[in-house]
């Protein structure tokens, strides 16, 4: 692995510090959970200024294969992409932040500042696309972490992984928070011709101010509207995910959330109510205390009622009937709003006829070719 320098920081705000705080999701930096030691950061006393900000770090990467392959009964897909590992987009509630403590880092500001990108990837792609065994199943891309995150804007990875996967016609879906996605409409237009990409965008609130505290470098909930307005009018197949519904933060919105993306041209929808497995639960919590003290005990009393009792339970919280009243009553608002708003469309379906193998240009096919036309 090769260590590239810092990404470039954004330009710093005339007030000083973004509004929410320096920019970070997580308020700590706790060790992983298989770390043999714990690290745990003191103030001494000594400093009386404030800390330079944290300097995002990322490592590049190259894996054998780029395909993960996903055994879950909770996801409708089988197959998915992360270009990047860790996600500098902050989200304090992610589900994908103990992940990073597989490598010895923590789930805290290290996923937001620590992360792995993969260069090769759409060599990898073409590559096991290209063997005579692969077994065509739609990939889902912005499952785990985002892969529109800030550092995409330079590495341009999806863009190779798209150009890919338009060279085989291989079916895929894409989930983001990002804005940044409308820069490839140029490739996902061709896609949504022949009908092999569908696309989302998450939005959680339409409260600038929630969403810069809770999604500190994701792009603003207007740019996200936008950009299924640009996608829409490019004839790309967009909908809205409006998720994760937080009982007593977000959850009053969800009408009017799917109002605004309805009027930007989604065309489906989907939700997700807040989970926080492992590391998340208390990473959560302590934004919960130093962002909103005052409503931080109904938060969590809410969402351990619907964990049975636990901070998170995957059997009562994402359980196909409803188990609780809180989960039943987002079901019904959820079902009625996109009724009304006539977002209750399946999402298409993505074609599988078309997959085909490229042929590989080489100097000797062309030789051969120009001999057989002679």
């Amino acid at each position: 692995m090769a260590r590239a320098a810092p990404l470039p920081r954004r330009p710093r705000r005339p007030e000083g510090k973004p509004p929410g705080g320096d920019g970070r999701g997580a308020k700590s930096n706790a060790s992983g959970r298989y770390e043999r030691l714990a690290r745990e950061a003191v103030d001494d006393g000594w400093s009386e200024e404030d800390l330079p900000p944290l300097k995002t770090e990322l490592t590049l990467e190259t894996p054998r294969k780029i395909i993960n392959y996903v055994n879950s009964p909770f996801v409708g897909f089988d197959r998915s992409i992360n270009p990047i590992r860790g996600c500098e987009h902050g989200c304090v509630y992610c589900f994908a932040r103990p992940t990073h403590a597989y490598y010895g880092l923590s789930p805290g500001r290290d996923f937001e500042t620590k992360l792995f990108a993969k260069p090769a990837a759409a060599e990898l792609l073409r590559r096991e696309l290209s063997t005579k065994n692969y077994d065509l199943k739609h990939i889902a891309i912005g499952t785990n972490t985002d892969p529109y995150q800030p550092a995409e804007k330079r590495l341009r990875l999806m863009r190779g992984i798209l150009k890919t996967l338009l060279d085989f016609r291989h079916p895929v879906s894409v989930l983001t928070k990002s804005a940044l996605i409308a820069r490839d409409i140029d490739i996902l237009k061709p896609m949504a011709e022949i009908g092999i990409v569908k696309t989302m965008l998450s939005v959680t609130t339409l409260d600038s101010a929630l969403a810069r505290a809770m999604e500190p470098r994701a792009s603003t909930p207007k740019r996200r509207l936008d950009a299924i307005r640009r996608l829409r009018e490019a004839g790309v197949a967009v909908g809205v995910m409006t998720a994760p519904m937080i009982p007593g933060l977000n959850d009053a919105e969800l009408e009017t959330l799917l109002e605004a993306a309805k009027d930007a041209g989604a065309q489906f929808a989907g939700f997700t109510i807040l989970r926080l497995p492992l590391e998340v639960s208390m990473l959560f919590k302590e934004w919960l205390e130093a962002h909103y003290p005052d409503r931080a005990g109904k938060v969590m009393r809410a969402i351990r009622d619907m964990n049975g009792g636990r901070d998170y339970d995957p059997q009562w919280s994402r359980s196909r009937e409803p188990r609780t009243v809180y989960s039943r009553l987002i079901g019904d608002r959820f079902a009625k709003a996109i009724r009304r708003l006539k977002l209750d469309e399946e999402p298409p379906k993505l074609r599988h006829d078309l997959f085909r193998r490229p042929v590989e240009k080489t100097p000797q096919l062309s030789l051969f070719a120009d001999a057989t036309h002679e």
